[in-house]
C-alpha cells in the first residue's frame, strides 16, 4: 500500500469522502489516505493529524516525498485537536481503531466539529459504539458499508448532520440498517461468525458460578443473539425497512 495504491479498505473509505471536501484524517499514520485524496483531485486541501511521534514524522516524509506540503498539513495532535477552525474542515475520516475509541474522539473533540458536514469511519470492531454516539449527538447513519480484506471483516459507516434524527431499533444500531438490507453474503458471515463465538461463551458461562454479574453478561449475549438470528434467518431483505423503529 502506498499514496497512490491504498488498500481496499481505504480506497472505500476514500469513495464516501465527498468531491471537493476539505478533509481531516485522524490518526493518519504514513498519511496514505490524504494523499491520495489530494493526488487524484478529490479534495481541495487536507488535514493528517496523528497523536505518535513516529507515525507523524512517517506522514510528514510522505507529503514530503509527494510534494504536497501546499495542500496537506500535518499535525502532532490528540484526535480532532488536529483540527483548527481556520482549516475549514468539511469531512472528517477516522479508519482502523475500534469503535469506542473512536467514540471517545468524537465526544473529547466534538467542538472542533463545527462546519463538519460528514463523518467517514471505518471501526475494526464495535461499530454498534458509533451508531449508539449518532443517535445521542445529532447525527444520522447516510450509508454503510461492509466488506473482506485478508479475512477480516469491516464495516464503514458515513454520518451527515441531523435535521431530524431516525430512530433506529435496537437491531438497527446492533448490525446496521443499511447492511440489513443489503444482507450481503460478508455481512450474513459476519453475524454467523459473531453469534458463533457468542454461543460458544455462553456455553463457557454455564460452567461457572452463576453470579449476578455473570447472569447479567449471559443474558444480554443470549439476546444479541436471538437479534442476530432473526435477522440471518429472515429471508426478506427489506426486513429492516419493515420494522424500522417509530
Amino acid at each position: 500500500m502506498n499514496a497512490q495504491q491504498l488498500s481496499l479498505r481505504l480506497e472505500r473509505v476514500a469513495k464516501h469522502v465527498p468531491k471537493g471536501a476539505i478533509v481531516a484524517d485522524i490518526g493518519s499514520d504514513h498519511a496514505y489516505l490524504p494523499c491520495f485524496l489530494v493526488l487524484n483531485g478529490m479534495v481541495k486541501r487536507a488535514v493528517a493529524g496523528e497523536v505518535v511521534k513516529g507515525p507523524f514524522e512517517s506522514a510528514k516524509k510522505q507529503v514530503q516525498q509527494e510534494q504536497l506540503e501546499n495542500q496537506i498539513t500535518v499535525r502532532l495532535a490528540s484526535g480532532l485537536a488536529a483540527i483548527h477552525p481556520e482549516d475549514g474542515v468539511t469531512a472528517v475520516t477516522i479508519a482502523g481503531m475500534g469503535g469506542p475509541l473512536i467514540v471517545s474522539i468524537l465526544t473529547e473533540g466534538i467542538a472542533r466539529l463545527e462546519g463538519v458536514e460528514r463523518l467517514i469511519l471505518q471501526p475494526n470492531v464495535h461499530a454498534k459504539a458509533i451508531r449508539d454516539w449518532a443517535q445521542q449527538n445529532g447525527w444520522n447513519v447516510h450509508s454503510e458499508e461492509i466488506l473482506k480484506e485478508n479475512d477480516k471483516i469491516y464495516e464503514i459507516l458515513v454520518l451527515e448532520r441531523a435535521e431530524a434524527n431516525s430512530v433506529l431499533t435496537e437491531t438497527e444500531l446492533l448490525m446496521g440498517p443499511y447492511l440489513m438490507k443489503e444482507r450481503s453474503p460478508v455481512f450474513i458471515e459476519k453475524w454467523r461468525r459473531e453469534s458463533a463465538q457468542w454461543k460458544k461463551i455462553v456455553a463457557s458461562m454455564e460452567a461457572t458460578e452463576q453470579t449476578v454479574e455473570i447472569l447479567s453478561r449471559k443474558n444480554d449475549l443470549v439476546h444479541k443473539i436471538q437479534l442476530v438470528e432473526e435477522v440471518l434467518n429472515n429471508e426478506n431483505t427489506e426486513w429492516a425497512a419493515d420494522h424500522r423503529g417509530v
